[in-house]
């Protein structure tokens, strides 16, 4: 049984073809983008909360405008669920006066 020759693949080539279709690679060169962001409209003025604070309290101290203080809630979106849930501590972004 010594004198069995065993099968010789090593010239063996071979090369598969599929029928997937070839999808060009997508091309995001003219994509453009903005951004929207409430520190244009903030203008970086901030309060802390403190004890006794409302929104009402704060518009009026800070924008000269108690009624003023939906556009402090409006401005916290982010960090506020409820206008009349804040506590002390809290940081609050203010926006700018209206003329």
């Amino acid at each position: 049984m010594g004198t069995d020759k065993k099968a010789d693949f090593s010239g063996v080539t071979s090369t598969v073809d599929s029928t997937a279709e070839v999808v060009p690679k997508a091309d995001f060169s003219g994509v453009t983008a903005t951004v929207d962001s409430t520190a244009e409209i903030v203008g970086g003025q901030q309060y802390t909360v403190q004890k006794g604070d409302n929104l009402s309290k704060i518009a009026k101290a800070q924008l000269g405008d108690a009624n003023a203080w939906k556009r402090i809630f409006e401005a916290n979106r982010d960090v506020l669920d409820n206008p009349d849930r804040i506590f002390p501590g809290q940081v609050l972004k203010i926006p700018p006066r209206q003329a």
